[in-house]
């Protein structure tokens, strides 16, 4: 078989181009708008997963929805939120504590309130700063309840710990702070008419 040469043929790969003919290429202000446009869609889809974590254990603990809450054993059925959990601490410096805080009216409340507001206030993009003081106050408590340093409870068996330090409450405290910092509200969210509000305007606390 004879091989012809082709002198004006171009053996060279070349990437097909992204854009269209004759384009020109994006500008740096171009650029950066759908970086920042990206980045808005991202922090507002961990809004509303985190706050679809937060409002469903609202839910299943309020109506016994038979996932972490077996059905009848709702808070309006008259089940405790915190007993069980908070009567099972076996480790940490506030083990007793907790045990007598278990089932108590006032810390079922709070418990109940912190989670439906907090679930609420990331849904609908507002109150986001509040929501991460409550938010960390409550991961704080609860990460204070499991202990992750331990690596043995009070009776002596293994905690199961996996780390002595980052566990999902730590991380969920962290992306609560961060979504307030970010603003993250105004996408996808409320979180700019909010803002307008009069008394949300001279309360920058509240945004």
């Amino acid at each position: 078989m004879a091989v012809h040469g082709h002198p004006h043929r171009h053996l060279g790969f070349r990437f097909p181009s992204l854009g269209k003919a004759g384009a020109a290429p994006a500008s740096a202000e171009e650029t950066t708008a759908a970086a920042t446009a990206t980045r808005a869609y991202m922090f507002a889809g961990v809004r509303l997963l985190t706050g679809f974590v937060f409002l469903w254990a609202f839910l299943d603990k309020t109506f016994g929805l038979g996932y972490a809450t077996p059905s009848g054993k709702g808070w309006i059925d008259g089940g405790s939120p915190t007993k069980g959990f908070l009567s099972g601490v076996a480790v940490g410096p506030m083990e007793s504590t907790f045990h007598d805080w278990a089932g108590a009216t006032w810390a079922d409340w709070l418990f109940m309130l912190g989670l439906g507001g907090i679930g609420l206030a990331l849904i609908a993009g507002i109150g986001l700063r509040l929501a991460a003081v409550a938010g960390t106050a409550m991961m704080a408590l609860m990460w204070i309840a499991e202990w992750p340093p331990a690596k043995h409870l009070s009776d002596g068996s293994a905690s199961m710990s996996t780390n002595p330090f980052a566990d999902y409450h730590l991380v969920y405290a962290v992306v609560l702070i961060a979504l307030a910092a970010a603003g993250a509200g105004a996408t996808w969210g409320l979180g700019k008419a909010w803002a307008r509000l009069p008394f949300v305007s001279r309360n920058r606390w509240l945004l």
